[in-house]
């Protein structure tokens, strides 16, 4: 979409997903879902893999399901990442349940990428982004990284997010 919020392509495809990204650094894959349970455990196998090809040191889980915490502690923690920032490190996820969105702010254009159960996402450090959670979060991913305090957010202080539509506004007008 461009700067203004215009959606420019739509796509739930994988591979074309994944082709576009490609071409823009950031890696996109989708994952055989392996039901429910510990990720860590039901992807041992593709998480070692991943660990030992980017170097991640720290795998973590994080876990936020709407109905299951207060609505402010699900307004805080929507709120925490809607305004443009970067990392100093690679921003790996994999969404073992539920879904989540991340905006990459990429030359005059930002890509809205919906990343569902079995979707992994990996934005290289120092690309400005937003991740959105929607009103109502409800997602499971496990965290990669390769420092413990190189997943820090700095944010830039461009207002764009704000231009942008939100997950919620994305599926509302999803044909």
């Amino acid at each position: 979409m461009t700067e203004d919020g215009d959606v420019l392509v739509r796509t739930s495809e994988p591979t074309r997903i994944a082709a576009e990204l490609a071409g823009r650094g950031v890696a996109f894959e989708r994952w055989e879902l392996k039901g429910p349970g510990d990720p860590l455990t039901a992807y041992a196998q593709e998480i070692a893999a991943l660990r030992q090809a980017g170097g991640y040191r720290l795998v973590d889980v994080v876990r936020l399901h709407a109905d299951e915490v207060d609505p402010d502690t699900a307004r805080a923690a929507r709120a925490k990442f809607l305004d443009e920032h970067v990392h100093d490190e690679d921003e790996v996820r994999f969404f073992a349940d539920g879904s989540g969105c991340f905006y990459l702010h990429l030359g005059d254009r930002v890509y809205a990428v919906v990343c569902e159960a079995g979707d992994l996402l990996s934005v290289p450090s120092g690309t400005r982004h937003w991740f959105d959670t929607g009103a109502a979060p409800r997602f499971t991913a496990v965290r990669f990284f390769q420092e413990e305090d190189g997943w820090l957010a700095d944010f830039t202080g461009d207002t764009i997010a704000r231009r942008i539509p939100t997950l919620d506004e994305l599926l509302e007008a999803t044909p």
